[in-house]
């Protein structure tokens, strides 16, 4: 036990409550890697879309971008979650967890996917259709794996957006690791060693997902490149 100004730290209330941790944590995870696969997909395929300036889609397309990354994430879970139902449509926080994080972090990687298709070289581009190629298989050839390759770092830090904003599901109650910590708080008082834990646990996943992509990107990248 620990004593700082009156306060007795116990690190041992922690291994009384790693059960419940543990399933919070589970479902953080779920929620956010759905979320992150989604946003993946979706930014692949709209910033491709965006990036081949197709008529009409290039403009919803757009709109999608600027309600989702000029809105707050808060607000966009509290319509999923609370708005929708006036409709008729109603939700699980499981759905409006992972939804919520793939609409946000698809909003960003559209923008990101599309800046790196368009600052592929020009060059590379008309020297394949020179071969013959169509202007959909010159992007599939050779735009889509370069501009992947670019926007990988500005995808990555998205990416670990969307997994830290997994904890906004205490907005809705969803027992996620922070609504977990928070319930446990609620009953314990135990506040300073509850969420040093989850900190600490929330630090080191992003720790881990950086050394993985940042080893990811040296693998991928363009030999000769700058």
């Amino acid at each position: 036990m620990i004593t700082a100004e009156g306060y007795h730290f116990q690190p041992g209330f922690l291994v009384h409550h790693l059960g419940e941790l543990g399933t919070g944590l589970l479902r953080t995870l779920g929620i956010s890697v759905i979320g992150m696969a989604g946003a993946l997909v979706v930014g692949v395929v709209l910033g491709a879309l965006a990036a081949l300036r197709i008529p009409v889609l290039r403009q919803l397309i757009a709109v999608y971008v600027e309600v989702f990354r000029n809105t707050p994430l808060l607000v966009q879970i509290f319509f999923l979650y609370f708005a929708l139902p006036e409709t008729g449509l109603r939700l699980g926080g499981f759905t409006v967890g992972w939804l919520s994080l793939l609409l946000w972090g698809g909003a960003y990687n559209v923008e990101n996917f599309r800046a790196g298709f368009e600052a592929v070289q020009d060059g590379y581009v008309e020297a394949c259709r020179a071969l013959g190629f169509g202007r959909l298989a010159a992007f599939r050839e050779v735009t889509l794996p370069l501009g992947l390759r670019i926007a990988l770092p500005s995808v990555t830090n998205i990416l670990i957006s969307v997994f830290k904003n997994s904890s906004f599901m205490v907005a809705i109650s969803y027992p996620e690791l922070t609504e977990t910590a928070v319930n446990i708080v609620a009953v314990t008082f135990r506040v300073f060693e509850m969420f040093l834990a989850i900190g600490v646990v929330y630090l080191a996943l992003v720790w881990l997902m950086s050394l993985g992509t940042q080893a990811l990107e040296r693998r991928l990248t363009i030999p000769g490149g700058h």
